[in-house]
Order: C-alpha cells, then sequence, then structure tokens
C-alpha cells in the first residue's frame, strides 16, 4: 500500500499515552491492509489513536491494540514485553533528535510506498507525525512490527521531545 496522508488530527500525541489493549474488538481504522496466507488473514489498521491489529491462523484469532485508548477500554500502559497464549510482544520508547526523526519518516514513507505488506500513515500538521506498520506469515501464525513517530514541539519553550515507539509483535497461536 502507498504511504497516505490522512486529513484527520492524531488523537495520540505523546508516548506515555499509549496503551496495550488484547483480544477486544479493534475500532474503526482510518485505514487498512489485509494480508492472506494459507492458514488465514492477517489485517493492519491504523487508528487516529494510533494502531489495531487483527490476526487469524485457522480458527483462531488474535487482536492487538497499541493506543491512547486501550487503557480506558480495559487494557494495560503499553508495556515493554507482554507474553500471553502464543503472543509476543516487545515495545520500545526512544527520544531522538530532529534529524534522525526526520530520516525515520522518510524512510518510513519510502519503504511504504507500493509494498502490499506495508501501511504508512501520515498525520496533518507535521509530515513527521507517522504511524508505520509491516507483518508478514510465520508458518503457524504472523508476527508483525510498528513505528509511531511523536515530533516534539517546534517551540523551545514548550520543548517535548521527538519520540519513537516501536513494537514487535508475534502469534503463533498452540
Amino acid at each position: 500500500m502507498t504511504a497516505l496522508d490522512l486529513s484527520v488530527v492524531p488523537r495520540d500525541v505523546r508516548a506515555a499515552s499509549l496503551g496495550l489493549l488484547l483480544g477486544a474488538p479493534s475500532p474503526p481504522a482510518l485505514a487498512s491492509v489485509d494480508m492472506h496466507a494459507p492458514h488465514g488473514v492477517l489485517t493492519l489498521a491504523v487508528l487516529g489513536a494510533s494502531h489495531a491489529v487483527s490476526a487469524t491462523s485457522g480458527p483462531r484469532r488474535l487482536t492487538e491494540q497499541v493506543s491512547c485508548d486501550a487503557v480506558a477500554a480495559g487494557g494495560r500502559p503499553l508495556p515493554s514485553r507482554a507474553e500471553e497464549n502464543g503472543y509476543t510482544m516487545t515495545a520500545r520508547v526512544r527520544t531522538v533528535d530532529r534529524r534522525e526523526l526526520d530520516a525515520l519518516a522518510a524512510s518510513l514513507r519510502a519503504q511504504g510506498a507500493g509494498r502490499p505488506d506495508w501501511l504508512c500513515a501520515a498525520f496533518p500538521g507535521d509530515e513527521r507525525a507517522v504511524t508505520a506498520l509491516t507483518g508478514a506469515p510465520t508458518p503457524r501464525g504472523w508476527q508483525w512490527r510498528t513505528w509511531h513517530l511523536y515530533p516534539g514541539s517546534r517551540d523551545r519553550a514548550s520543548a517535548r521531545a521527538h519520540e519513537v515507539v516501536t513494537t514487535h509483535s508475534r502469534w503463533e497461536p498452540r
């Protein structure tokens, strides 16, 4: 899928607002892409509040939501690691300088262009406010990676840092 420029203002704007919610219905997506394998389907979705992933493998189903709405919906603050019934997720939050954020945003947009296994969406107000996802089948399940770029303030008085949240998830149902 081509990198998309969305026309909605994101609701999540800080890494500290993110939570993880598993097993709940996915909220409506601003954009999504489906990937098919002989054993199931993986849906990668961009939300105004961040991302959601739905995966099937045979009759089994998993949903992952990493968003600013996850905690209020019954989830927990984004952990650095989560494991549950064949699902593993690692998350990392980094503070980066402007040059690194610019390069990463450009790289994600370029990688997402024209690829069916990528979804990359940029939000209005700052071309570096990007959410990107990619996924691939495993022998019995799926794996996916996500990037959430949060540009800091351009105003030195507010001095909010540039943040990058990355996740890597793998699900092989038992």
